[in-house]
């Protein structure tokens, strides 16, 4: 049987040619550090005063006890990302909604900055929605919840870890039921 003999050159092709080349794996998307910090609070007389949280911050918390007549506290936070502070671009307040039956859901990646009620259950309730961004993108507010019930008037809600407030609902007098809406703050690759 006769061998046959490849040239040096033709073996090198033929190496060549059984090689494999891997592309180098994309780059993980870098990970950023989110952090919401409660900074501020205040108390208002909920009847009659409008209510804004401070600049570049949005609502975490609030609590009330007693009637309409009763004061209510407000909490608000700062967005870190990376340790670098988030902006707070605020909107204008919603329509009134009848506070005995007010259910309000910030549009999409919009947090709750502001909070306006006139008169008792039988008046109006408004809200100031803002979006946020940092290094000039838009920040995103994901996995939307709402929590369990609170007696309005005898309760304190907090958002919990890396959520804000986006929206409430309430129903019947200050003894009814009062929800809040949630979200997580997140940025996109």
């Amino acid at each position: 049987m006769r061998k046959k003999t490849l040239s040096t050159a033709a073996a090198a092709l033929t190496a060549l040619a059984t090689v494999t080349v891997a592309a180098p794996a994309p780059a993980s998307a870098a990970t950023v550090t989110i952090r919401v910090e409660r900074a501020y609070a205040e108390i208002v007389r909920e009847w009659i005063d409008p209510f804004t949280c401070p600049t570049n911050m949005v609502l975490t918390g609030r609590s009330h006890y007693g009637d309409e007549r009763a004061p209510t506290t407000y909490y608000c936070s700062f967005i870190l990302i990376d340790g670098e502070q988030a902006q707070v671009h605020l909107g204008d307040w919603t329509s009134r909604q009848k506070e005995s039956r007010s259910d309000y859901s910030a549009p999409d990646h919009h947090a709750v900055a502001g909070r306006w009620h006139e008169g008792d259950e039988n008046g109006y309730t408004r809200h100031r929605t803002a979006t946020i961004s940092w290094r000039g993108q838009q920040v995103l507010l994901a996995n939307g919840d709402i929590s369990g019930s609170y007696r309005e008037s005898n309760h304190a809600w907090h958002a919990g870890e890396n959520t804000v407030m986006t929206g409430r609902r309430h129903s019947g007098d200050e003894n009814g039921s009062t929800y809040y809406r949630f979200a997580t703050v997140t940025v996109s690759g």
